[in-house]
C-alpha cells in the first residue's frame, strides 16, 4: 500500500515535470515568443497553471493545501520582497565596487530588458513595459512556486522527510532553467563547452533559489514570502535595474544573483535551523 502510494506520488510529479518542460522547450526553440512584442517566454507558464489545476483536481488537493492560503498573503510577500532588497542591496554594491576597482565606474539605470546570457537588449522605459514585466513575472513565479514548491513538496514529502523531497524538487528547478543555455548553444551564441559550464551553474543556481525558497515553505507554512523573494530577483533584480558602464550594460549579472541568492540562502538556512533547534 505505501509502495503503491509512494510510485503514484513520483510519478506524478515525474509525468507534470516532463510535460512542462517538454512545453517549455517548444516555446523557447519554436514559437520564442520572448523574441516577440510580447517579449516574454510566459505562454508555457500558462500551461503549467492550468496543468497545476488539473492536478490539484485530480488529487483532492486545494490551492490552500499547496500554500496558497488567504492568511499571510501580504505579510509573507513583504518579507519575501524585504529579503531580495537587501540581499540584492549588498550584491548591487559589490557589483558597482568590481567595476570601480577595474578601473570600469559603472552606474544603476531603470528600465527593462529581457534576460539574456550572451547580449544586451533595448532600453524600454515605457510604463506599459514595466507594467507587463511585472504582470508576467507574477504568472511565472505562481507557476514555479505553485509547481516546484507547492505541489512537489506535498507530493513528494509524503513518503520521503522534507528535506530530501526539497532536494529533489530544487533538482528538478535546476534541470528547468538548462534550456536557457541550450538555446544559446543551438542559435550559434555559445559554444558546447560554454554551454556545459552554464548549464551546470544553472543547476547549482537554481537548486540553491529552489532549496531556499522550499525551506522559507516549511518555515512560513506558504508559499508567500517564498513567492515574493522570487518575484524581486526576477523583476527588480534582473529585469529592472541595471549596472552600465562604458563597456555595456550587467556584464557582472551572474555575479549579482549568484552573490544575492548565497546571501540569502544562508540566512534563510540559519532561521531555518534556529527554528528547528527551538522547536517552532
Amino acid at each position: 500500500m505505501e509502495r503503491n502510494i509512494k510510485g503514484k506520488s513520483n510519478n506524478l510529479c515525474m509525468i507534470i515535470f516532463t510535460f512542462c518542460l517538454s512545453v517549455r522547450f517548444v516555446e523557447y526553440f519554436l514559437i520564442e515568443t520572448d523574441k516577440t512584442a510580447i517579449g516574454e517566454n510566459v505562454l508555457h507558464k500558462v500551461v503549467g497553471i492550468i496543468l497545476l489545476a488539473l492536478a490539484l483536481k485530480k488529487t483532492d488537493l486545494t490551492w490552500r493545501d499547496i500554500g496558497f492560503q488567504k492568511n499571510g498573503f501580504v505579510s509573507g510577500i513583504l518579507k519575501g520582497l524585504l529579503l531580495g532588497s537587501v540581499c540584492f542591496a549588498v550584491s548591487f554594491g559589490l557589483e558597482l565596487a568590481i567595476s570601480v576597482l577595474q578601473g570600469n565606474p559603472a552606474h544603476l539605470e531603470i528600465y527593462i530588458s529581457s534576460f539574456s546570457l550572451t547580449d544586451s537588449q533595448m532600453k524600454n522605459t515605457d510604463f506599459v513595459f514595466f507594467l507587463l514585466c511585472v504582470l508576467f513575472n507574477i504568472v511565472n513565479v505562481w507557476m514555479e512556486e505553485g509547481v516546484f514548491r507547492g505541489l512537489f513538496l506535498k507530493m513528494l514529502s509524503k513518503t520521503k522527510p522534507f528535506m530530501q523531497s526539497n532536494f529533489i524538487a530544487a533538482f528538478l528547478f535546476g534541470i528547468w532553467h538548462i534550456v536557457m543555455p541550450i538555446r544559446s548553444y543551438v542559435n550559434g551564441e555559445m559554444s558546447f563547452a560554454a554551454m556545459v559550464l552554464m548549464g551546470i551553474g544553472y543547476i547549482i543556481l537554481a537548486g540553491i533559489m529552489g532549496i531556499k525558497w522550499g525551506l522559507l515553505y516549511r518555515i512560513t507554512g506558504n508559499l508567500w514570502a517564498g513567492l515574493g523573494d522570487h518575484l524581486f530577483n526576477n523583476t527588480i533584480a534582473t529585469n529592472m535595474l541595471h549596472v552600465v558602464s562604458q563597456n555595456g550594460a550587467d556584464e557582472l549579472q551572474i555575479v549579482r544573483i549568484m552573490a544575492a541568492q548565497i546571501i540569502s540562502f544562508v540566512i534563510v538556512l540559519m532561521v531555518y535551523y534556529y527554528k528547528n533547534r527551538n522547536g517552532n
